[in-house]
């Protein structure tokens, strides 16, 4: 069963969350607009169905967004990639097409605020595609963890292999026939993401929380939680 699979009893974040949290905590993507490709280095807020971001004041798309009065049309392309090493660290793509607005004059006089009316968007992962509107995405809201998500799985990764480990108890023991590499690949307040590497591919497995996680504190109860059930032979949600 894919991790886009829907099932009552494994809970996992919508499409819309899943793109709300990705422009959460992203800080580079690229803008296309004009037949030409424009990377940057930005943070990106979401309001409703619209974004904030930065650019240098005076570069080719600010300039062509000055003379757009009615706006500019855009495409801005994301990648999510997962902190910790493994294969394919590609976690989504997102795309979203709308129309960008110079905002205001930034502070440091040197760049300009940009605003994006979002039409719609499409997230491309591994194991499907989804698209969204506007509205969609206006309704939706972040992952409480989202922001916090590729230091704590960095530090899972580097400073707590021996709880990977326990974490493996709760897995199928087929899925362990291979002796896999287990690493953690991403987290949200529903659980937590296994990648099982072997010579010949891999497979991601989710460990769902009993309770979903309100913050990073509330994550580090839920841990607890899935590692006593790893210790005690209880059972424990998976996809």
């Amino acid at each position: 069963m894919s991790l886009s699979a829907r099932d009552a009893e494994v809970p996992e974040p919508t499409t819309a969350e899943r793109v709300h949290s990705l422009l959460s905590a992203t800080s580079s993507l690229t803008v296309r607009a004009c037949g030409e490709h424009h990377d940057l280095e930005s943070p990106v807020s979401v309001h409703g169905s619209r974004l904030r971001l930065r650019a240098p004041l005076g570069t080719p798309l600010t300039t062509a967004a000055a003379g757009a009065t009615e706006g500019l049309a855009v495409v801005l392309d994301v990648t999510d990639i997962a902190p910790v090493a493994v294969r394919d660290r590609v976690r989504a793509r997102l795309t979203l097409a709308g129309r960008l607005h110079l905002a205001h004059l930034a502070d440091d006089g040197l760049s300009v605020h940009l605003r994006v009316d979002v039409a719609h968007a499409v997230l491309a992962t591994p194991y499907g595609t989804g698209a969204l509107t506007a509205d969609d995405l206006a309704l939706a809201t972040p992952d409480p963890l989202a922001r916090y998500e590729a230091a704590m799985l960095t530090h899972l990764a580097d400073d707590h292999a021996d709880a990977l480990a326990v974490l493996t108890r709760l897995l199928d023991p087929d899925l362990l026939a291979q002796h896999p590499d287990v690493r953690p690949l991403a987290l949200d307040r529903h659980g937590l993401v296994l990648r099982l590497d072997h010579p010949h591919g891999h497979r991601d497995v989710r460990l769902v929380f009993p309770e979903p996680a309100a913050d990073t504190e509330d994550f580090g109860h839920r841990m607890h939680q899935l590692l006593t059930a790893a210790q005690h032979g209880l059972p424990a949600h998976r996809i």
